[in-house]
């Protein structure tokens, strides 16, 4: 969540500012705001609103020349929404400006003790406390401003990822990370400054990411200085090289990033096995299990942990674990298992799945699991991500930037890569025949011309939107492997067209919801060939004895479900364990369809972040 850019070199800094907030839209925001430095003075313009708003705002009120600057856009924590509330923030003399994502928890404390020396808040928020904090140090203790940063950091309480400058040394940006994602770009005698690669990687494919509790001093001559927050030690700065292209970030030709993810699953569920599966020879290798099998085969059990869409995934994770590979697992929303005391041995491995590899509750969850002795692994989509360092080993999705902030082939790829592993594990213990793995090979191999398939529903789907898309309350239904798609295809509907929707196991229908079902309530059912085909048929029968309004997910060629339904949208077959893979296509495109129809912005749901950093 929020979205911070910076830029100081020989450029005019508006310009790349003001892309590289557009680009950071999909992280979720509800203001943005933009400091320059003209040469003489800062130059400030923030609102409540859009980057557009900002933008219309900035070029009628204020000059935008200068070669410094940084740009933010607010997910509101501390204080609502307006334009007083927007980042960038001065300190009291005017001279310091910061930019902050994350959470001073011990701001309050802060901020009386600073009142009582004389500062005075216009804002809410506590990054206005932490400015004034590092100017009142800077001024108390006569020094620089990185030592003034770090001072000040180490009295603070939360998490950040912070950019702040100085107007009387305009040649220099400090930034710091504990707990948000930070990374700089490193050109020809000129840095950028963002939450991630993505609004300056048309400008350098060089990059630094700071870790948790380090701090940079960027400045224009001397390059990039890092030490550790907490101890002032230096530290030897690793620039990767970039393997994200501006092509990826850009829609593509579709109307939406979400429409463009969708139609890029085949893609990116090929991407995900290519090269770690050759059903032809019977192999699958991946690197991070492979070194780790020992630990993974005397594992008592397997705890996933993760948030929404891929706690989901978790859950298929679950069924396809015990089924093939007979490992007893355990799926844990991130967010509860850090809150309670959860008993964790180091006989246990934690599977961690982030699409974005930030989610502040997993990561949480991960060091509490390290420091427990499990054996953590990471399931994640971006390269050098947080959760990527702090795991033990791990797998990438590879599925490319995702974009719209609905997760749609985070939620296909970690499956994939999910069920890779449990193939593996289950080869390796013997609870498959080989002649059963080199078929689920096959039939993942072909998945991807599946999915094609799938996608040829979108203008049915497209029109059954267009009858329902005023229903007040949906219900979705699966059984086995299909609850979990049940459950995602109803987050995905109340995510971005803010309609009530509810996922059940089918079974569960006759404890509590079939008190809803009536003529105006639409009933979404996952009904395909396999696993419990006849009980879900019965549950089809007794909503529709109740004229309840069935959309029935099918495999091609079903006639007993397609004679009960009011709606059938039909899949290819394949073999129960990969039919998620296929049954989420249709009810992906029903949720963008109908929130498009009404009017809603799909790509950025409103109070929603790509990336939940904070708590």
């Amino acid at each position: 969540m929020c979205g911070i850019v910076g830029y100081i070199g020989h450029r005019e800094a508006y310009p790349i500012i003001l892309k590289g907030l557009k680009r950071l839209e999909y992280r979720g925001y509800d203001s943005a705001g933009i400091a320059l430095f003209d040469g003489s003075d800062i130059k400030l313009s923030k609102t409540k609103g859009k980057v557009d708003d900002l933008q219309n705002r900035l070029e009628r009120e204020i000059p935008t020349k200068g070669t410094l600057g940084i740009g933010h856009t607010r997910w509101a924590t501390h204080g609502v929404p307006n334009d007083i509330n927007s980042h960038p923030h001065y300190s009291n003399s005017g001279n310091l400006v910061i930019i902050h994502n994350g959470i001073i928890e011990n701001y309050e404390s802060l901020k009386k003790e600073l009142i009582k020396r004389g500062y005075t808040f216009k804002s809410d928020t506590d990054t206005e406390v932490l400015v004034n904090l590092i100017e009142d140090v800077k001024k108390n203790e006569d020094i620089k401003l990185g030592k003034a940063v770090q001072i000040a950091l180490n009295q603070v309480v939360g998490a950040y990822a912070i950019a702040v400058f100085d107007k009387n040394k305009p040649n220099e940006i400090v930034v710091a990370r504990l707990g948000s994602p930070l990374a700089i770009g490193i050109g020809e005698n000129e840095f950028f400054i963002a939450s991630d690669a993505s609004p300056f990687i048309e400008y350098t494919k060089n990059a630094i990411y700071l870790e948790d509790e380090e701090m940079a001093v960027v400045r224009l001559e001397k390059g990039v200085k890092i030490r550790k927050i907490k101890d002032d030690s230096l530290v030897d700065p690793y620039v990767q090289e970039l393997k994200l292209n501006l092509e990826q970030i850009e829609k593509g030709g579709y109307d939406h990033f979400m429409l463009k993810e969708i139609y890029e699953q085949p893609n990116a569920i090929l991407d995900t096995f290519r090269g770690r599966m050759l059903p032809n020879e019977g192999i699958i290798k991946m690197a991070g299990v492979e070194d780790n099998m020992k630990t993974f085969l005397n594992a008592n059990r397997i705890i996933v942990v993760a948030c929404g869409t891929s706690w989901h995934a978790g859950l298929v994770s679950e069924y396809i674990f015990e089924d093939l590979a007979r490992i007893p697992v355990e799926v844990e929303y991130a967010s509860e298992f850090r809150y309670r005391n959860p008993v964790i041995t180091d006989k246990d491995v934690v599977i961690a799945i982030s699409q974005s590899g930030e989610t502040a509750d997993t990561l949480a969850a991960i060091k509490l699991a390290k420091s427990r002795g499990a054996f953590v692994f990471g399931v994640c989509n971006v390269v050098g991500s947080s959760i990527a360092r702090e795991t033990d080993a791990g797998a990438y999705t590879h599925a490319g930037p995702e974009i719209g902030v609905a997760s749609t082939k985070a939620f296909t790829t970690q499956i994939t890569v999910l069920t890779l592993i449990a193939l593996r594990l289950a080869r390796a213990k013997g609870t498959i025949s080989s002649s059963e793995f080199r078929q689920h090979m096959i039939e993942l191999e072909l998945i991807p011309e599946k999915v094609k398939k799938s996608l040829e529903s979108d203008d049915y789907v497209k029109s059954i939107s267009e009858i329902y898309k005023n229903a007040g309350n949906f219900l979705y239904l699966g059984r086995g492997y299909n609850f979990p798609v049940a459950l995602e295809g109803a987050l995905k509907l109340k995510e971005i067209s803010y309609i009530h929707a509810e996922g059940y196991p089918a079974a569960e229908m006759k404890h509590g919801p079939i008190a809803l079902i009536d003529e105006n309530m639409p009933i979404v059912v996952i009904a395909t060939k396999k696993g419990h085909y006849e009980k879900v048929v019965s549950n089809i029968q007794e909503i529709k004895s109740r004229k309840g309004k069935i959309i029935g997910i099918v495999t091609e060629g079903d006639q007993q479900v397609k004679a009960l339904a009011d709606h059938v949208i039909e899949v290819p077959e394949t073999i129960e364990s990969l039919t998620p893979l296929l049954t989420t296509i249709p009810l992906q495109l029903l949720s963008y369809h109908i929130a498009l129809m009404l009017g809603k912005n799909v790509d950025q749901p409103r109070n929603l972040a790509k990336a939940v950093t904070v708590e």
